[in-house]
């Protein structure tokens, strides 16, 4: 363990907890289950029973209170089954839909998802964009009309992650007037009358992931689902971006430190005109160069995760986080790929697997450009 690191032994073993269901009872299976474009529900129920759902969670809910690194040392392990589609629906369950309710909601709430989330009996999604709003959360049409005691919801969601198969959804539906003091939260049970699954979308990469369109028709929820206090929820959704743009930024980070790992193993076999393709000075620069930024990236990470662990403002902070590991990703999956010739663009090297599924993390959980527009305001270079 190198001097000041933030792991105590209690991470180190929930290190190893995560590696061994990564690479005993996920990675074995990825080509099946990439292939067939899902995975088991067991594996959420496996997860929940290993404690990596609920591990940051309090105990009351069936977690185990661990603090924010416990988060980093997931998405640091289990990249290692070399699904991220399966690891996004994870980290979706774990650390994006649920978080929210742990904070903020009911003890009714709490029974009926929060629970039952982390142990695996139930899958969660988080319903934010729409077709015609991606990033521009403050813009969401799915109305969710007072009738009594209850709300009628009706609009769409497209790119849900798990949206094909949760019991349940922490759904942002305008419940006031335009913009974003119009927005609420609520939790929604997808056994409602008048929801439906559209399709499950077909992607670029995160092939095990299940992404889902969904419709809903009039469906009437109790106005008690609603998540802390109504037309609150744009607020609310700001605060839950943080974590999961710190995870797409440490997750990022760790896959790009693995390919970079195993690519240079591949070069120290492979050779070209007689040479190991790692004795050519070429490569050696830029696998330096890469490792030095992968180094910087970490860090960087790091010191935004102690930040928000100290509940200090860091929005600045995980902006630059992921907008520098997220696009680090996209450069390391390009010149590795590169570097393995015509080998990196077969589908039997997971590198094709990666430079796919990567792409997405300059697009999720706020793209690059809307981390740049965070970032100038932050800096308050402009009026």
């Amino acid at each position: 363990m190198e001097p000041n690191s933030p792991f105590t032994p209690e991470h180190e073993l929930f290190r190893k907890t995560v590696r061994d269901f990564a690479e005993k009872d996920l990675l074995p299976h990825k080509e099946k289950w990439e292939q067939e474009r899902g995975f088991p529900k067991e594996v959420f129920k496996k997860a929940g029973d290993l404690g990596i759902l609920g591990v940051c969670f309090p105990e009351e809910v069936g977690g185990s209170a661990g603090d924010w690194w416990f988060k980093v040392v997931f998405c640091e392990e289990i990249i290692r089954c070399k699904m991220a589609g399966l690891a996004m629906d994870l980290m979706v369950q774990a650390d994006i839909s649920t978080p929210i309710i742990s904070y903020l909601g009911t003890e009714e709430q709490k029974r009926e998802f929060l629970i039952p989330a982390l142990k695996g009996d139930k899958i969660a999604a988080l319903g934010i964009t729409e077709p015609g709003c991606g990033s521009d959360v403050a813009n969401i049409t799915t109305r969710a009309e007072t009738q009594g005691d209850d709300y009628v919801i009706s609009g769409a969601k497209t790119y849900i992650t798990n949206g094909g198969r949760a019991d349940f959804i922490t759904l942002a539906v305008r419940t006031g007037g335009p913009g974003y003091q119009g927005i609420s939260l609520v939790t929604f049970p997808t056994d409602t009358k008048g929801f439906a699954v559209g399709k499950k979308l077909e992607k670029l990469g995160n092939h095990s992931s299940d992404t889902a369109l969904l419709f809903f028709e009039n469906c009437r929820i109790p106005r008690r689902y609603v998540i802390g206090e109504e037309n609150m929820g744009f607020v609310y959704i700001m605060k839950n971006f943080q974590g999961e743009r710190l995870v797409a930024a440490v997750t990022s980070i760790a896959g790009s430190e693995l390919t970079l790992g195993e690519t240079v193993r591949y070069c120290q076999e492979r050779k070209a005109f007689g040479k190991r393709i790692i004795d050519y000075q070429v490569w050696q620069h830029k696998f330096a160069e890469l490792a030095t930024q992968i180094e910087a990236g970490k860090r960087l990470n790091y010191h935004a995760v102690s930040l928000f662990q100290a509940g200090i403002e860091c929005s600045k902070e995980v902006s630059m986080a992921k907008l520098f590991a997220c696009d680090l990703a996209q450069r390391v999956a390009y010149d590795c790929l590169q570097a393995h010739g015509g080998a990196g663009y077969m589908e039997e090297y997971d590198l094709a697997r990666f430079a796919r599924d990567i792409r997405l993390m300059t697009i999720g959980g706020g793209s690059s450009e809307i981390m740049k527009e965070i970032i100038v305001k932050k800096m308050k270079w402009t009026r």
